[in-house]
């Protein structure tokens, strides 16, 4: 019923070698959350009471929904985007349109087809929340209502990117606009919790959010009122209001399918020069006539020595409309920002880590944007035909790496600068190193000095490890679809990763010594999906021994900001260690993924062997 496309990913998607590691990966990563609460609340040194069994059975039913609602979301938009925007890079989605399918098998067909493996790993972990009705502390019914919520949030997050995609005609911004639409959403849905009852007062404003947000429809979930419902659950308005928002997205992508594509992009004819039959004998103005001709009307630009680096600045190559993207951007970051800086000023005085309500959430959504942009940029350029042209020219190795890498920070300027100008505006609020309230000016610029260049220089490093990321993953892995995920993906899951050890390390007071082995089995998740995004093809020693180095040297920060610096207290530890330790362990990985790539472009490629290689 929805066509040859839906069918094709139906027959061809358990045959794919990643399927059932992917479904192997999502049941070990649910085993590992419920080693490391069990860890971190009751422990293995004694026998749980039946009341610690069951806290511990709702903790984790919450730690569980949560973390597969945010993993969900963010794939389900990214994999239908990316599934209509590789398409349209390839060349091949017009082709689509020149069939006899209708538009409805189309846009529906290409969703859902991206939409599989996501929904079936929620129906694979749907049995194992099951499980946990053994614990106690949950209902069948809050089970249910959990996976309704996850599967409705993942098809629509999907009708999302998938709209997007079929708008823009670039894949850079089909993903980055999916990832701000998303927040953007949230975020409106938060602020209706300040905005509502100003506009309506009589209206029941936190049942309208939980209609609406998926996060605040999830912890109506998990936290019913003790007396029951009388009235329609929030988890089931929700659905309905997801299922009424997939119906709008879908129907209007059904509507301007062929209205959106092709892009319209106008096609500028050569000028053609007629020679004048009464001057033949002037040469000299026949040919100054021909230098006048060339294929884009106006005046001849100058290219710089780089043409790499002139094309990625002083051209359109990631669409006609960038500039959207960095308002939705400016959009989603004043938001942040205004919610961070109420924090400041709270009433009751700024909770402990007053700093990470802005930069972290602005700091993970720049380096995904800053992860696309570098990605996107050899993708675009391999599915369009135009890479392997471009490596058959004279453009030597240096010229296209460091046209790459200095033309994706240039564009990217205006996600990296934000991150940069808040930690220094959380400088000289005082809010990144404790400091009495009656502390004059200087004292706490004084105090706030190291821990500024010790977050700015993180940033910094970290950008950098984003650009060169998505630069050798993209050249390594010649299927566009998996280099992008293998991508975005590393840089999530080195930022949700880190945050889910902070909070187990917070909800156990600081404790490290209940949780290292949990912490042991996350940082060898950690290096082994680190290690097969580096070096799975062709491995080298150097990308081996980076993909140990950057795990832990994130969570030796994590360790000595939380437990040896005593967040709260007037203890603190010396910020500049980490950073140090940071920087050196993701300055050497950009350094291993840089290296071959400027000095043995071919064999980085797998285009040319080794010499020791047969």
């Amino acid at each position: 019923m929805l066509g040859p496309i839906f069918t094709r990913e139906l027959v061809t998607v358990p045959r794919r070698s990643g399927h059932y590691a992917a479904r192997a990966a999502m049941i070990g990563l649910l085993g590992i959350l419920g080693i490391t609460t069990w860890q971190a609340t009751v422990g293995f040194s004694r026998d749980a009471t039946l009341g610690e069994t069951a806290a511990f059975g709702l903790l984790l039913f919450q730690i569980v929904a949560f973390v597969q609602l945010l993993l969900t979301m963010f794939f389900a938009a990214l994999s239908a985007a990316g599934a209509v925007s590789q398409e349209k890079d390839r060349r091949t989605f017009v082709l689509l349109l020149l069939t006899d399918m209708r538009d409805y098998e189309i846009v529906l067909g290409k969703l859902i087809g991206a939409l599989l493996p996501i929904l079936t790993l929620q129906l694979v972990s749907a049995p194992v929340l099951a499980l946990l009705l053994l614990l106690g502390g949950i209902d069948p019914e809050q089970v249910w209502q959990a996976v309704v919520v996850l599967l409705a949030s993942a098809v629509a997050a999907g009708s999302l990117g998938g709209l997007i995609a079929l708008w823009r005609e670039k894949t850079y911004q089909a993903l980055a606009l999916s990832v701000l639409f998303l927040v953007l959403y949230v975020c409106l849905t938060q602020g209706l919790g300040t905005v509502g009852p100003a506009l309506s007062p009589g209206t029941d404003w936190p049942t309208v959010q939980a209609w609406l947000d998926p996060f605040l429809a999830m912890q109506t979930v998990l936290e019913p009122p003790p007396s029951g419902r009388a009235d329609l659950a929030p988890a089931y308005g929700f659905v309905l209001v997801m299922i009424v928002w997939c119906g709008v997205m879908n129907g209007v992508g059904i509507w301007k399918l062929r209205k959106w594509n092709p892009s319209g992009e106008p096609i500028i004819q050569r000028e053609v020069v007629v020679a004048d039959p009464n001057a033949e004998a002037d040469e000299a103005v026949a040919a100054e006539k021909r230098a006048r001709a060339h294929a884009a009307p106006g005046q001849a630009r100058q290219v710089w020595p780089n043409p790499i680096l002139w094309r990625e600045i002083r051209t359109l190559a990631y669409g006609r409309r960038p500039l959207l993207v960095k308002f939705a951007f400016g959009i989603v970051l004043a938001l942040i920002l205004y919610f961070a800086v109420s924090e400041l000023n709270r009433p009751g005085g700024r909770p402990v880590f007053a700093a990470a309500y802005g930069l972290v959430p602005v700091a993970v959504l720049s380096l995904l944007l800053v992860a696309a942009q570098a990605v996107t940029s050899v993708t675009s350029e391999r599915d369009g035909g135009a890479l392997d042209v471009l490596l058959v020219t004279d453009v030597s190795p240096k010229e296209f790496v460091f046209g790459k890498l200095l033309g994706v920070l240039y564009n990217c300027k205006e996600y990296i600068l934000p991150p940069l100008l808040l930690a220094i505006f959380y400088a000289v609020r005082g809010a990144l190193s404790r400091t009495p309230p009656d502390t004059p000016a200087g004292a706490v610029l004084a105090a706030n000095f190291g821990p500024l260049i010790a977050v700015a220089g993180a940033l910094v490093v970290l950008f950098g490890f984003a650009v060169a990321l998505g630069l050798h993953v993209s050249l390594r892995i010649s299927q566009s679809r998996m280099a992008i995920a293998h991508t975005l993906g590393t840089v999530f899951f080195l930022s949700i990763g880190t945050l889910i050890s902070i909070y187990l390390i917070v909800i156990n007071g600081g404790s490290f010594g209940n949780q290292w082995v949990s912490f042991i089995s996350f940082l060898v998740l950690g290096i082994g999906g680190l290690l097969y995004v580096l070096s799975a093809d062709r491995p080298s020693p150097a990308l081996s021994l980076a993909s140990v180095a950057c795990p832990l040297a994130m969570f030796y920060c994590v360790v000595n900001v939380l437990i040896g610096g005593r967040p709260g207290t007037d203890e603190s530890a010396d910020p500049l260690i980490p950073f140090m330790v940071l920087g050196a362990a993701f300055g050497f990985t950009i350094w291993a993924m840089l290296l071959p790539l400027v000095t043995e472009f071919d064999v980085a490629l797998g285009r040319t062997a080794q010499p020791n290689e047969s």
